[in-house]
């Protein structure tokens, strides 16, 4: 296979697990599992892939790592932690779930940029054994350097067989505009605005009245940051999709046991012993007002 920006970097293990390798720090991938509701229960539908950075063998927090990054360094992190994703999850994830890649908007400054992420991602997937329609490619939240390119690079993604994911949403330039633009087929919401929006009756209506609105232009919904049982039961009740959060499960460094996790695991939606819902949340229909903004504390 030729050298890429992110394949030149990456140490194969025996395990079939990679590590890479950038400056003074040693990346490894982390999966966390995404849930879907389905008939009461919830079902393992994805897993999202996260760098873990190690410094002298010991770890250190993921955005202690990327702020200390320069900006002209921005592009190749962006290739290799991409890639060593891929080849882990070839390497330890069900044949059968679907992997959430990050891709950071600002750094496709120009056509020849997003070409070259789309030919390494092909070449990526090859030695992974991946097939592209397992792929979701999660746009987040940092402002375009282009829109046009990014707008390209994305069509040029759903082309080839990938996802479209728009990370984030209700954050910073994560809102509406972006989803026309994009037209993804799935929007992860800000967990932060989620816990916001769950707060009140009001807020929970506004959070009902999106999914709803997404869920029937054919966009799915996924709710991030699920760190109580309460926060659980009103994802069900507000018609998301799938969640993501600790309150599920936490993520973990490839290799990884999630292999325990087969096409038809599931377990109950609320756990009675992880917390309740408020009482103050009896949701009815309303106009859905300020969409990917968020709401004033």
């Amino acid at each position: 296979m030729s050298r890429s920006i992110g394949l030149a970097h990456i140490i194969h293990h025996d395990d079939g697990t990679a590590s890479g390798v950038c400056g003074i720090y040693t990346l490894q991938s982390a999966f966390q599992p995404i849930f879907a509701f389905k008939d009461g229960k919830l079902s393992v539908a994805a897993f999202e892939g996260l760098i873990r950075p190690f410094r002298d063998g010991e770890a250190q927090p993921p955005m202690s790592f990327f702020n200390t990054c320069p900006a002209a360094d921005r592009l190749h992190i962006e290739a290799l932690t991409r890639t060593l994703h891929l080849l882990n999850a070839g390497a330890c994830l069900p044949q059968e779930a679907s992997i959430f890649i990050n891709f950071d908007p600002s750094v496709f400054t120009d056509r020849g940029i997003a070409d070259k992420a789309l030919r390494e991602m092909r070449l990526v997937l090859h030695e992974a054994g991946i097939d592209p329609h397992r792929v979701v490619c999660e746009v987040t939240e940092q402002k375009s350097a282009s829109q046009e390119t990014l707008y390209n690079f994305v069509e040029a993604l759903r082309g080839n067989g990938f996802r479209i994911a728009v990370d984030d949403f209700g954050a910073e330039e994560s809102d509406i505009n972006r989803i026309k633009e994009l037209r993804p087929d799935i929007v992860k919401f800000d967990a932060q605005w989620i816990m916001q929006l769950m707060e009140s009756g009001a807020g929970f209506a506004l959070l009902t009245a999106m999914v709803a609105s997404f869920e029937e232009q054919g966009i799915r919904t996924v709710f991030e940051g699920i760190e109580e049982g309460w926060q659980l039961e009103l994802a069900e009740k507000s018609g998301a999709s799938m969640v993501q959060g600790f309150a599920l499960a936490r993520p973990e460094l490839a290799p990884t046991s999630f292999h325990v996790f087969g096409k038809d695991t599931q377990m109950p939606a609320a756990a009675d012993n992880v917390g309740r819902a408020p009482a103050l949340v009896q949701p009815s229909p309303r106009p859905a007002r300020a969409f990917g903004r968020r709401v004033a504390q």
